[in-house]
């Protein structure tokens, strides 16, 4: 792909771009393994199930959705509202950023193109931030 003539964010630019389904858990296996061996993320993963396998496909099926390719979250779990899902959780700065940090190092891991990783990575921050501001808001005043 040519990241000069395509926009990602239309249509299912980003879904192909991130090599749909098969790409996608590649990302989110790398994602989570990252998550379970960096220290920065002990907390995050300790938020996690001990066995990660339900939550790895529910993010591969998010993220295939969210990324514009076929919306298999809604198909098989039923609708998500994101925030609202992770609001009771305590999350804060720290852990927002280690999950960006996690994140980030599995799309360097990703045959993407470059453009499409920074892309990504803004991306993901929008909801990643969503989530914070929702738990903060629920710590605050559940």
């Amino acid at each position: 792909m040519n990241s000069k003539t395509i926009q990602y964010g239309i249509g299912d630019n980003s879904y192909v771009a991130a090599g749909a389904l098969q790409g996608l858990t590649k990302l989110v296996d790398s994602f989570y393994d990252f998550m379970e061996t960096l220290p920065e993320a002990s907390k995050i993963r300790n938020m996690h199930k001990s066995d990660l396998t339900e939550s790895r496909t529910k993010l591969v099926y998010f993220l295939s959705g969210w990324l514009g390719g076929p919306r298999l979250y809604a198909e098989h779990f039923g609708r998500i509202i994101i925030p609202a899902a992770h609001k009771h959780l305590s999350i804060g700065f720290d852990e927002r950023d280690a999950w960006i940090f996690c994140m980030q190092k599995a799309v360097a891991l990703q045959p993407y193109e470059d453009a499409f990783k920074a892309y990504l990575i803004e991306q993901l921050k929008v909801p990643a931030e969503r989530i914070r501001m929702a738990s903060e808001a629920y710590q605050t005043n559940p």
